[in-house]
């Protein structure tokens, strides 16, 4: 089932928020890595749509991927007017002669079942590749956003929760979850290095909890693991003794607050995007899903499987407080409302066989 028709109306909701603001892409040229990826086809959807309906002259979005292949039985991604999909290793430098206007550098292994299974991976990405694609902006004199990740704040202090981008962190660096949490920091860290010593416009975005059409169902995070669970009509698993506390952010809103950071972001400057309430357990998550869909869920608290890294961060909630003063970025989506357009999705797109 091709992505496009599932969230169309995502994406054209995008648009519509986006307003004005889109026209700085008109004529410009974006590099997109990770771009087979959940957000990376996201992105490329969004761009097209832009190309389609709203840019006085089209964007060119050049994607790089490793695989060209989707994980959990998506169809690949096919190239459209103005998009252009290259194979290719981000850990390996690229190289590219024709103008370049933005990176947005979305690659990486984001799910603690992934980056379990390669740790080495992981680290490559956010710190080779990071460096690679930076040395690349250097050159270009292009804007650049790296992906971060909510995780580098660790396990906050409870005064730390809504957490700034001002918090310094509470992470292990030998541990389950340091290839990936260790690897972001050292991204944003080369990030701020050029920005400081070459002078180049970068900026890092700290997703929270981002969720929506096109996550694959063998992503193993809680969502998509939870909508495979309905579809297949077995319990919800519940790992740990589900108090830990999320707040989830959909899809729309989140990539509206990544396009807000791309164009108007403060150089040098990093920005939590994400819904900042409700804050809520896993135990009232499968709560309100039950509540969405109208009927009662089997579930089971079962322990961590060994695929799964523990030390998993007990609240993980965002103070979006400078987004929404130097972006004007605002999350409107609630979170009944974004339950139901993602299940909806997973209940035409998923298997339920895993």
């Amino acid at each position: 089932m091709p992505i496009e028709q599932v969230f169309k109306s995502d994406i054209e909701e995008i648009v519509a928020r986006l307003g004005d603001a889109a026209q700085r892409f008109s004529g410009k040229t974006v590099l997109l890595t990770g771009a087979n990826g959940f957000l990376g086809r996201s992105f490329s959807e969004l761009f097209s749509l832009l190309n389609a309906t709203v840019l006085e002259k089209p964007v060119t979005l050049i994607g790089l991927d490793k695989s060209i292949s989707s994980p959990g039985g998506n169809e690949s991604p096919v190239d459209r007017p103005h998009i252009r999909l290259i194979k290719h290793d981000v850990v390996q430098p690229f190289t590219w002669e024709e103008p370049l206007d933005f990176i947005i550098h979305a690659a990486g292994i984001p799910s603690p079942f992934y980056y379990r299974a390669y740790p080495l991976e992981t680290l490559h990405i956010s710190i080779t590749g990071t460096q690679n694609m930076l040395e690349l902006a250097q050159r270009h004199h292009a804007r650049f956003v790296f992906f971060s990740s909510s995780e580098i704040y660790g396990d906050p202090s409870p005064e730390y929760v809504p957490t700034p981008e001002s918090y310094r962190g509470n992470v292990a660096c030998q541990g389950p979850r340091a290839c990936y949490d260790e690897s972001k920091r050292v991204g944003e860290t080369l990030c701020h290095i050029f920005h400081e010593i070459h002078g180049t416009a970068t900026n890092t975005i700290r997703p929270f909890n981002v969720y929506g059409p096109g996550m694959s169902e063998k992503d193993y995070r809680v969502l998509p693991n939870f909508a495979n669970c309905i579809k297949g009509g077995h319990p919800l698993k519940v790992y740990g003794n589900g108090r830990q506390t999320r707040t989830y952010c959909y899809l729309t809103d989140a990539l509206l607050g990544f396009l807000l950071v791309v164009l108007r972001g403060v150089p040098g400057e990093p920005y939590n995007i994400g819904a900042d309430s409700p804050e809520i357990s896993v135990i009232e998550l499968v709560d309100q899903i039950e509540k969405v869909l109208g009927r009662k869920l089997p579930r089971h608290i079962i322990d961590h499987p060994d695929s799964y890294p523990a030390d998993e961060p007990q609240r993980r909630c965002p103070n979006i407080r400078k987004a929404r003063l130097q972006l004007n970025y605002e999350p409107r989506v609630e979170l009944d409302d974004g339950l139901r357009r993602f299940l909806t999705w997973s209940d035409r797109a998923y298997t339920g066989h895993i």
